[in-house]
């Protein structure tokens, strides 16, 4: 059966209209009407340079602006009939006009391409992604910030190889979060800023030979400048790219956070109470309270990697300009983006909700020997001992202590002098966790001081 309506979008070219294999395969419509907005923005744009350069009438030019809004009212309020036969979003919305104002609408194309069309509604959308992330961002780095405020001297173990490794102070660890993250919302922001650019004008692949003004449809837009090539600027995809690694990034940060939370707040660790509303129950145990919204938002990150990988190998072999490969950049994109976001919001009212176990914390912090390098510190500083050597004393008491079943400031002062006769009753003052994290005074370390300095330095930031 030929398809007259897709024929008549295609010119007098194709004599007949593709088969049902050929249709399914070449249309977009069914995720790129996510774009309506962005296309009709870019449409009204172009319409109003055409008119301002008298390429068209103003008359003309009013007729589709205002129709395109007609258009666009259709498709938010759910009325507008979406045809898998028009291909896309262009081919869809260009349609429609045509059937609002009529023969007007079909000046509209003058001067560009559906390359350069979706070229520039892809660029508006994933810059509309980009804000939201920076949003996202910004309430959860208040949220760790609040956490490391309430917390900024309370003590916990901090791990290496999930080893205890030397006690830490809550606001210490959250800030470690806010680092993080705040390196997440600088790329966002760099990202932002080196793909504000507008393909709009650059056509098929050459320009036009129309007397276009491609700075006032950029500025119409919100882009900073045109974009400098055509032929780059139909067959870029870098901000789409970049949005993923970005995305990427920040979720590997999420799902680090997330994979915390779950070990904090099982009943071996107890460091932390998680809200019932990021919480689920078992079907069959009644004591279950399982940390459900980080484990899936651990899980996202598989999904966000994959996009970022399939369009890199859609990406990678093209020829300039333009592919029907391309195509296949979108449906990546917005599931990153859907869940990206998703996992920001989840994290956010995670870290909001939840309850640090103080008393939890401050045990776990005095086991596994977590002052030993405060001992080992205090051979050097105050007996002037070589590193190593105190490294190799302090190795010598803990095995001591681990053979009493005891912790290093249970042991006595005859026990430390039995392996190092100069030790005085004076170590024991550096063995207590609070005086161990008070000590770390360096930039960056961990004590209570420094933890309110770097809470202070990002409140400004962020204001």
């Amino acid at each position: 059966m030929t398809d007259t309506t897709s024929n008549q979008m295609w010119g007098g070219r194709f004599a007949a209209g593709p088969d049902a294999i050929m249709e399914a395969i070449n249309a977009s419509i069914g995720f790129d009407k996510r774009l309506a907005a962005q296309d009709i923005a870019g449409s009204r744009a172009h319409a109003a340079m055409l008119a301002a350069t008298g390429i068209v009438s103003d008359k003309d030019a009013e007729a589709m602006r205002e129709g395109l809004l007609t258009v666009l009212s259709e498709i938010e309020g759910g009325t507008f009939e979406f045809s898998t036969a028009l291909e896309d979003i262009h081919m869809n919305v260009e349609a429609r006009l045509k059937e609002v104002i009529g023969e007007p609408a079909g000046r509209l194309h003058t001067g560009r391409s559906r390359n350069d069309q979706v070229a520039t509604d892809f660029r508006l959308w994933v810059r509309d992604q980009l804000d939201a992330a920076e949003a996202g961002l910004v309430t959860l780095l208040q949220a760790c910030l609040a956490q490391a405020e309430a917390g900024a001297d309370w003590v916990m173990p901090g791990f290496t190889h999930l080893q205890v490794a030397q006690p830490v102070t809550w606001g210490h660890h959250m800030m470690a979060y806010v680092e993080m993250f705040g390196r997440d919302l600088s790329r966002v922001r760099d990202a932002r800023r080196r793909m504000n650019e507008c393909p709009l004008g650059a056509a098929a692949l050459a320009g036009t030979s129309f007397p276009i003004d491609r700075e006032m449809t950029a500025e119409a837009l919100g882009f900073d400048r045109p974009c400098a090539n055509s032929l780059d600027a139909v067959s870029d995809r870098d901000f789409a790219l970049e949005f993923l690694g970005v995305a990427s990034i920040c979720a590997m940060h999420l799902s680090r956070f997330a994979e915390e939370l779950v070990i904090w707040s099982s009943a071996q660790f107890r460091f932390v109470a998680l809200s019932d509303r990021f919480s689920t129950g078992s079907s069959i145990m009644p004591q279950k309270k399982n940390p459900d919204a980080a484990e899936l938002l651990r899980a996202k990150v598989g999904r966000i990697f994959g996009a970022n990988v399939a369009l890199m190998t859609v990406m990678k072999g093209l020829p300039l300009a333009y592919s029907k490969d391309m195509q296949e950049d979108k449906e990546q994109v917005f599931d990153a983006a859907d869940h990206l976001m998703l996992a920001l919001a989840a994290m956010e009212g995670m870290v909001r909700d939840m309850s640090p176990l103080r008393d939890n914390l401050e045990a776990a912090a005095a086991t596994g020997f977590s002052t030993a390098t405060d001992l080992a510190d205090w051979l050097v500083r105050v007996l002037g001992m070589p590193f190593r050597e105190a490294h190799h004393v302090t190795g010598s008491l803990v095995a001591m202590a681990e053979k009493k079943g005891c912790d290093l400031p249970d042991l006595s002062l005859e026990d430390m002098q039995s392996v190092h006769a100069a030790i005085t009753g004076d170590v024991f003052d550096v063995l207590g966790v609070h005086n161990s994290v008070a000590s770390r005074t360096s930039l960056g370390g961990t004590a209570p001081v420094r933890v309110r300095e770097q809470i202070a330095r990002w409140k400004e930031i962020l204001s």
